[in-house]
């Protein structure tokens, strides 16, 4: 497609520059996805449409934090990964 995704167990839990290279797009639950769009609303933002309620969250690169991130990469990581790598 263009752009960097990050994959565990052939499922894409992020991606990089998409729509564009000011953004990250991660796939949260929708209960990690309403908190920390609730507490960084400047940065987490989810995707419009039917993506967007089903956990998929658009961050802008430029006011993040890599504390932030993180959090959000594993949640996201801990949502797609099977059982058997999930700790």
């Amino acid at each position: 497609m263009g752009h960097p995704d990050f994959r565990v167990a052939g499922k894409i839990f992020a991606t990089l520059g998409y729509p564009n290279n000011r953004y990250a797009v991660v796939r949260l639950t929708s209960y990690d996805q309403d908190l920390i769009t609730k507490d960084h609303p400047k940065t987490f933002v989810p995707v419009p449409g039917s993506w967007g309620s089903g956990g998929a969250t658009t961050i802008l690169l430029r006011a993040a934090n890599k504390k932030t991130v993180r959090v959000a990469l594993e949640a996201a990581w801990q949502k797609s990964a099977p059982k058997r790598l999930r700790s």
